[in-house]
């Protein structure tokens, strides 16, 4: 089952000769700004373009990540034929992390979902805000209506910085090409269920992955942004991965795809 292709939570490529994908970014802003600039010279007319989640976290510049998201996104619009739709950002493990946390009243163990949220990345995105895990916990100690006034104040650093919010609310679950030949995810996806029914699989199931040994739902390849290992380009009739561990001492890395699947060109940076 595919879904809708007017579905909010998707994102759909139509008219495609080929698809740029690229990786984790995790807060480097250098690297990504190297990719832009090789891919802008390489761009070829039908091309398309997924970043595979994961902006903040890890890295020392997360707002200049999302400023240069923002940047080369107008760049690409500025060209024939291209619209909105053709440039997709899916939502990583980080993004759904943060999302939580703008959430954290609710949990009923505050410092403890904190506590996991730390150990998982989250504290350089909160000191690119201006906040800290030391000045969170003091709220949770207060109570739900403190933290939920530091969510609050939270939410306002985010809105000062210029279309940061507009990406982080327009963030998808996954991609995929309007005749079904490939499909972008974050981390993995369940084989056993149809894409619509996925849920937080997406950015935490990434062990399902290697379980693919058939086209998944009709789809020539599934292609994720996402690996704990880091491994880099890794490649199997059904599948890639292409994390080679940028926020984690390693490049970051864009592949190309045709629609049959193949890489047809492939971008690292230094």
């Amino acid at each position: 089952m595919k879904p809708n292709q007017h579905s909010e939570r998707f994102g759909c490529f139509s008219q495609t000769k080929r698809v740029w994908a690229v990786s984790c970014i995790h807060g480097e802003s250098l690297k990504l700004k190297q990719i832009h600039a090789t891919l802008a010279g390489r761009w070829q007319h039908g091309d398309r373009l997924v970043y595979l989640g994961n902006y903040l976290g890890h890295g020392e510049d997360i707002k200049g990540v999302l400023d240069e998201l923002l940047n080369f996104r107008i760049d690409r619009l500025c060209l024939p034929g291209m619209t909105a739709a053709d440039i997709v950002y899916l939502r990583g493990a980080q993004e759904e992390m943060w999302r939580k946390l703008l959430q954290i009243q609710l949990a009923t163990d505050a410092p403890a979902v904190l506590d996991w949220m730390v150990d998982h990345g989250i504290s350089k995105t909160l000191e690119a805000y201006g906040e800290s895990e030391k000045e969170a916990r003091m709220y949770f100690r207060e109570g739900t209506l403190a933290t939920t006034r530091w969510t609050g104040r939270l939410r306002d650093k985010i809105q000062n910085h210029p279309g940061h919010n507009d990406i982080l609310i327009s963030l998808r679950r996954a991609a995929y090409t309007k005749e079904g030949e490939l499909l972008f995810v974050h981390a993995g996806i369940d084989p056993s269920r149809p894409i619509t029914e996925q849920s937080d699989t997406f950015w935490w199931g990434s062990g399902y992955f290697e379980n693919i040994e058939k086209p998944y739902s009709g789809f020539t390849r599934v292609i994720r942004g996402y690996e704990r290992t880091h491994n880099g380009i890794t490649e199997t009739p059904y599948t890639a991965s292409l994390d080679s561990g940028c926020g984690f001492d390693g490049p970051l890395t864009a592949a190309c795809f045709t629609l049959d699947g193949e890489i047809d060109d492939l971008i690292s940076s230094d």
